[in-house]
């Protein structure tokens, strides 16, 4: 590309261009990013799980939006974000981006993909109202939800589905909790 009249474009005069001096370079320390997870996450109680491309799940809750069962009372958003909060934990165990197969399991077992038990409709109706705007919601609903079950298979939550839901979402018998 030609350069304008007043670019100085003969170089043969010049002496070469010197740098600066520059330090030597630090030894890595390990950490690629910066903004890199490390292995040492915090865990306990509503600090949730963190995982890749979490937010995907809730573009595939909207391919279960004609399926879901929600009864008078509940309202559909407070179901979805709480399945989704579930749904994630699953994927997050297996360190994984979510599935569909962790949507269905997570709207599965709380009988929203079918005939629900009137006790197990009692008891997600008060669990999971108000889950659409309160975070903590939707943590303790994920937190209570036993790593045992979301390691199960879509085909094992609905062999045990809807005869053992307290056990399944870790609820004991007689307490509703």
């Amino acid at each position: 590309m030609a350069a304008p009249d007043y670019v100085p474009t003969d170089t043969r005069n010049r002496a070469p261009r010197v740098g600066l001096p520059m330090p030597p370079a630090r030894r890595s320390t390990g950490q690629v990013r910066p903004a890199a997870l490390g292995s040492e996450q915090p865990v306990g109680h509503s600090l949730g799980r963190p995982g890749p491309d979490q937010g995907y799940a809730l573009l595939l809750a909207r391919s279960f939006e004609d399926r879901l069962v929600v009864t008078e009372g509940e309202a559909h958003d407070d179901v979805v974000a709480a399945c989704v909060a579930v749904a994630l934990k699953r994927a997050s165990i297996f360190g994984r981006a979510p599935v569909v197969h962790d949507l269905e399991i997570a709207f599965t077992l709380f009988g929203f993909l079918g005939a629900a038990p009137p006790e197990l409709v009692v008891c997600r109706r008060s669990h999971l109202a108000g889950a659409a705007h309160h975070h903590h919601r939707q943590r303790s609903v994920a937190d209570a939800v036993p790593e045992l079950t979301l390691a199960m298979t879509p085909s094992q939550i609905r062999a045990s589905f809807p005869g053992a839901w307290r056990e399944l979402l870790g609820m004991e018998e007689g307490n509703g909790t």
